[in-house]
């Protein structure tokens, strides 16, 4: 026997129903902000992510599934989605169209971890990406969305939590003052942390290292080196943020593990699933198309593990979607029966309603168990006596009631 590979999930059909529900709410909800479907490829080339994630991180450094394709080009399975957005926003010049570009993305993401609850190494992720815009509105626009979303699904628990990491500018003195600090902890820093300190000594406070996330904790904060544009931008962001009613607090340790970021970064971490609390993470990366060979274009988004707003739905007892089920079974009794019932379900079937038949030659008595089983509502009886008056005779699984109804009527019959 073949078992599924360690990390991942299947979805069976039992269990579908709660992603569409989810699926669906969030495509609606993207669409109420105006936001419109993209989709790219699920692999891309390495580089793409070299220069995009930053190859300081730990998903490029640790946890990127990377082959050589039959050309002996070195691709990569996607293991986060604004990448590829923003090389399909230059490629496609995306930027000649009127702005602000308002996208999202419902796609699998794939990092090679330590699998554990609400980690997986393929999880789905929404994510949104909003094109154009510099200001602090922007920000507060997809963070509003991501607020919307929870709130339709009935989340509770949640903590919002924001900061800025600055600009370049900014970010050069900080960075300086976060080597000289670590620069006194050599002999305690992992080894990644050690080559960290000289190329990207934000990357330590990412850290998930015990004694590097306490060493961490007294480091400098960033919010005490931002320029004035960027001190501007993250209290402008606050004062919004307070007149759309969304709570929130300021946490200067949040730095998210990507390093496209800039100035603004923002979790949503529920206390109802664990250490792996974070359900929504993202922020502002203004540098990335320029980064990328494109022009410079200011951006804002997120990204929401599906997986994990099922889980924090699931342990909150929020409403996850109605069971799928066909409303209609038709079951045939005899050879003659069996064309005719088959003909039955594609008129329903062409008429927009839900039908069955069964496809197995069970006897009545099975039929009717697997009806009761499945949770049809009706069960269209046909036998020989049906089929010279022309009719079915009709049961109301719910409701317990039997009635003959015309087979040129069933259509109307199941549309009342």
């Amino acid at each position: 026997m073949i078992n599924i590979p360690k990390g991942t999930k299947d979805v069976l059909p039992s269990e579908s129903y709660k992603w569409h529900y989810v699926e669906n709410t969030v495509r609606k909800i993207a669409g109420n902000y105006g936001f419109h479907e993209i989709r790219t490829p699920v692999f891309e080339h390495t580089e793409l992510f070299l220069r995009g994630v930053g190859d300081t991180t730990d998903i490029v450094n640790k946890e990127m599934y990377t082959f050589n394709d039959k050309g002996d080009r070195s691709m990569t399975l996607k293991p986060e989605g604004t990448a590829g957005v923003a090389r399909c926003f230059i490629e496609n010049a995306l930027d000649n169209n009127p702005q602000p570009t308002k996208m999202y993305y419902i796609t699998p993401v794939f990092r090679y971890e330590k699998p554990q609850s609400g980690r997986l190494r393929e999880h789905h992720q929404f994510g949104t990406e909003l094109y154009g815009s510099d200001t602090p509105y922007a920000d507060a626009e997809v963070i509003s969305l991501a607020k919307a979303i929870f709130d339709s699904f009935g989340i509770k628990n949640l903590v919002l939590n924001i900061n800025s990491i600055g600009c370049p500018k900014c970010r050069a003195e900080y960075s300086k003052a976060l080597r000289a600090y670590f620069a006194g902890y050599k002999d305690k820093l992992c080894p990644t942390c050690l080559e960290r300190l000289e190329k990207n000594p934000l990357r330590i406070l990412d850290c998930k290292v015990d004694e590097c996330k306490e060493i961490a904790k007294d480091a400098p904060v960033v919010l005490d080196y931002l320029c004035d544009d960027c001190k501007a931008h993250h209290v402008k962001l606050q004062e919004i943020l307070t007149a759309l009613g969304i709570d929130f607090k300021v946490n200067p340790q949040i730095v998210r593990g990507l390093d496209y970021y800039t100035r603004t970064v923002f979790e949503f971490v529920s206390t109802s699933i664990g250490s792996q609390g974070t359900v929504c993470g993202g922020g502002r990366y203004n540098n990335l198309v320029k980064e990328l060979g494109g022009k410079e274009v200011p951006a804002v988004g997120f990204g929401m593990g599906i997986e994990r707003i099922l889980m924090v739905m699931e342990n909150g007892g929020c409403f996850v979607g109605d069971e799928e089920k066909s409303l209609v079974y038709i079951a045939p009794l005899g050879e003659t029966a069996y064309g005719e019932a088959l003909k039955i379900t594609d008129t329903l079937r062409h008429a927009d309603i839900s039908a069955d038949c069964d496809i197995m030659g069970k006897s009545l008595k099975a039929q009717m168990k697997y009806a009761d089983k499945m949770k049809y509502k009706y069960v269209c009886v046909l036998g020989e006596d049906e089929l010279q008056k022309g009719v079915v005779s009709v049961k109301d699984m719910f409701e317990k009631t039997v009635t003959d109804v015309k087979i040129s009527d069933l259509t109307e019959f199941f549309r009342q």
